[in-house]
């Protein structure tokens, strides 16, 4: 491995956000999202499913009665909305909000036991069952979020109080699970603490954390296999037996090095992989690298959604197989969407290659913020390319797709999962690797880093991605230092300038790279946006004869509410032209395209005649009216449509 090649992100510390498109969503995360979800953690919203979450470790601590509620992971909904508050102290302090979170954290370490032990299920309804159940009971994924949240809130406050508690944890898994004689050779049925623990590595540099990590890793899929071991040996259940997925499902049907194609749970592999890449870089492991490319390949290529959406299939929420990408049938849980972006990240800390950000970006402006509403109120667990309202009423196979965002769910885990990624966007912006400075995303605001040969600033500004130009002012900068700037693999044509003249650069791995700057330097960097109607590999049956649009970055759609109800009947020209206009009053503002287009008659057709001899078709010519698809089911059911017929 070459370790010239890693790169680090920078801190939300390093660089602001300010104005423009992630600025908005940041502080609709900061000042609706996290109130709102404080208050359906605490079960205070009207008319909305219960969380139990904070409950329940009130009643672990013994400060309130009753039973457990909801699902066996319920903790880690508080753990990813501490992690989200973290995140959003370290760019904007409130108090008033710490003070709330810090109140949050007594009620969560008062319900620790003293042995480091922190899991509201076992502990309310009985310790001797602990760590009995890795495969399904999700003890160590909850850890692992928690780590995560303890880092972020550490890394904010200067607060150690959570993290030192979550080490203690970490110290008993550690002394009860791992290869030695005497230890469970197990690992989490629910992969994330694989991340974390390179977090806390990153914090604390205690070998013990790294080990930890690659331990999970290696020991998954190993023969004799642990989860079938478990299973038999405490009577648990093994809902998967007589499944096609069975132990694919947890992402161990054989050890990670030998693993070809993304499998099973897609929330689970994602993390997976991420923990993989995360473990490979701290260790030089080739080996799990390469892994790390083969499925990021198969993934990618042949099972992701044109939204950056992945795990096609309702049953297991999970991976099917290459090229099936069912549009209504379709899962694609906000989660995995986010998992996905994880991963993309840690394999261009790996290295540095465009492709990377790429399926991050796209993942971020579709597939992610499709999860939430623009009052950031409800949110979508599932996110379909296409839906008929009536279908979801009345199939079983797609009561899993809601047409309408809903305020909470009895399983949780993407409103908070939202959250946390939103109030952490400034650390998916930029990379440093020595003297190579990335900018991986285009968002306005200003850096202050260092390089290893000094300090560079800048000033970003932009209307990204509805408007096409990005300009960079180096404030402070070296002589060493290199400036690369991400040409997005949509983009088939651009323009860059240095003072007002064309540059010199050089392009590598998807990277504009520009050398002998000075502070006073003004960049111009503009990506030409025209709207490109796409079409999808013919292996993916659902999609023969239709067509997608997508502007820049952003993926588009029909809803009925402007085009009428049966979508179906839609055609779009192969030689439509499209109108671009920004509409500031549409929701947050947004680049509105219209376009011809035609809809199949069916007005000729007898009402009781079902089929007929095949005739010429007739249609009308229609106006299309296509929206950002992140931002549909925002006024009312109804239909919506992504991939479209084309004649």
């Amino acid at each position: 491995m070459n370790k010239d090649m890693q790169a680090v992100p920078l801190s939300l510390k390093e660089s602001t956000v300010a104005g423009g498109f992630w600025k908005e969503f940041m502080e609709k995360a900061r000042t609706q999202v996290i109130p709102y979800q404080w208050e359906a953690l605490n079960d205070r919203v009207p008319d909305a499913e219960p969380s139990y979450c904070m409950r329940n470790f009130r009643i672990a601590a013994g400060k309130e009665k009753g039973e457990f509620g909801g699902f066996v992971f319920q903790d880690s909904d508080a753990a990813k909305w501490l992690e989200a508050v973290a995140y959003s102290l370290m760019w904007h302090p409130d108090p008033a909000l710490e003070k709330i979170a810090d109140g949050a954290i007594d009620d969560i370490i008062d319900a620790q036991q003293p042995d480091g032990y922190l899991d509201t299920y076992y502990i309310i309804n009985g310790l001797d069952k602990r760590f009995t159940n890795l495969k399904d009971n999700h003890e160590l994924y909850c850890l692992g979020h928690f780590l995560e949240a303890g880092v972020a809130y550490y890394q904010a406050t200067g607060k150690d109080k959570l993290l030192n508690a979550l080490i203690k944890y970490v110290d008993l898994v550690d002394s009860l699970i791992g290869p030695e004689e005497g230890k469970l050779r197990g690992y989490p049925g629910h992969q994330e603490i694989e991340l974390a623990l390179i977090k806390l590595f990153d914090i604390t540099k205690n070998e013990k954390h790294l080990r930890l990590a690659k331990y999970f890793i290696d020991e998954r899929g190993q023969a004799p296999l642990f989860f079938r071991e478990e299973t038999e040996k405490q009577g648990n259940g093994d809902y998967w037996k007589d499944s096609l997925i069975k132990y694919s499902y947890y992402q161990a049907q054989e050890p990670v090095r030998e693993q070809k194609y993304a499998v099973g749970h897609s929330v689970r592999a994602a993390y997976m992989y991420a923990g993989m890449a995360d473990v490979a870089r701290k260790s030089d492991d080739d080996s799990l690298m390469e892994a790390c490319h083969r499925l990021w390949k198969d993934m990618t290529r042949r099972q992701m959604y044109i939204t950056g959406g992945i795990g096609s299939s309702r049953y297991g929420e999970a991976f099917t197989y290459d090229y099936d990408l069912p549009n209504d049938t379709i899962y694609a849980e906000t989660c995995a969407s986010i998992a996905l972006a994880f991963f993309a990240q840690r394999m261009f800390n790996l290295e540095q290659k465009g492709e990377y950000i790429d399926v991050m970006e796209q993942a971020l402006y579709n597939g992610i913020i499709s999860g939430m509403s623009v009052d950031g109120k409800s949110f979508f667990y599932v996110n379909p390319l296409e839906v008929v309202p009536e279908a979801t009423k009345k199939d079983q196979l797609r009561k899993h797709v809601e047409i309408e965002r809903q305020k909470w769910f009895g399983c949780s885990c993407c409103p908070p999962n939202l959250a946390r990624l939103l109030t952490s966007m400034g650390n998916y912006a930029y990379s440093v690797n020595k003297d190579t400075f990335y900018v991986n995303l285009f968002v306005g605001g200003t850096v202050d880093t260092g390089l290893d040969s000094g300090k560079l600033s800048l000033e970003i500004a932009t209307a990204y991605p509805w408007n096409e130009t990005v300009t960079i002012k180096i404030t402070e900068t070296t002589d060493k230092a290199i400036l690369a700037l991400r040409i997005p693999g949509w983009c088939a044509n651009h323009s860059l300038k240095l003072n007002g003249t064309g540059a010199k650069y050089s392009m590598k791995d998807g990277y504009a790279q520009l050398t002998g700057l000075s502070a006073g330097d003004v960049i111009e960097l503009v990506l030409d946006m025209p709207v490109v109607v796409l079409e999808a590999n013919p292996r993916v049956r659902e999609d023969i004869g239709r067509v997608a649009v997508q502007r820049g970055p952003v993926v588009y759609c029909l809803e009925e509410v402007d085009n009428g109800q049966d979508l179906h009947r839609v055609y779009l020209a192969k030689d439509a032209k499209f109108k671009c206009e920004y509409d500031k009053n549409f929701f947050d503002g947004a680049v509105i395209l219209q376009s011809a287009g035609k809809r199949l008659c069916q007005e000729d057709w007898d009402t009781d005649t079902l089929y007929r001899k095949a005739a010429t078709a007739k249609f009308e010519d229609v106006s299309l009216k296509w929206i950002p698809y992140y931002l549909w089911a925002n006024r009312g059911a109804g239909e919506m449509i992504c991939w479209v017929h084309s004649c």
